[in-house]
């Protein structure tokens, strides 16, 4: 009893009917990637939010420094200079943002200190349509 092989053809029938379901499966799994825009592939230039977020550690404490003096010469006491030159920091943070195409947001600004010192601590939110980051800011300013 010897078989004969060519004349069977289940094997093949078996082979067939498997790449049909692979090929089947990867259409849809390419059209779901298609589907979750998750085909487009990712920019490496795009670092428009580690810039800002460099730009934006590296201006805070300047900022925060000469804004809260000349409040406080103008003749605002020490805590009400500080929360308004962060409030100030803050408004015009958001527009330079928003000419580079980043929103920058402060939030949970507070400010904390007594006599003549007062540090002011932010949680800054830099987002594109890429990325997203969160840094916390963290000022100290010397009223003499």
């Amino acid at each position: 009893m010897r078989r004969d092989f060519s004349r069977d053809d289940s094997a093949q029938m078996l082979l067939m009917t498997g790449l049909i379901l692979m090929f089947a499966l990867l259409t849809m799994s390419l059209n779901t990637v298609r589907t979750a825009s998750l085909g487009e592939p990712y920019d490496a230039q795009e670092d428009a939010v580690l810039d800002a977020s460099a730009e934006t550690l590296t201006v805070w404490q300047p900022l925060m420094e000469n804004r809260s003096m000349a409040l406080y010469e103008a003749g605002s006491n020490e805590t009400e200079s500080a929360t308004a030159a962060a409030q100030s920091v803050a408004d015009d943070l958001m527009r330079h943002g928003e000419a580079r195409g980043v929103e920058i947001i402060l939030s949970d600004i507070t400010v904390t200190g007594t006599g003549s010192e007062r540090v002011v601590t932010a949680s800054a939110g830099i987002a594109d349509s890429h990325a997203r980051l969160q840094v916390t800011l963290e000022a100290t300013i010397t009223f003499s």
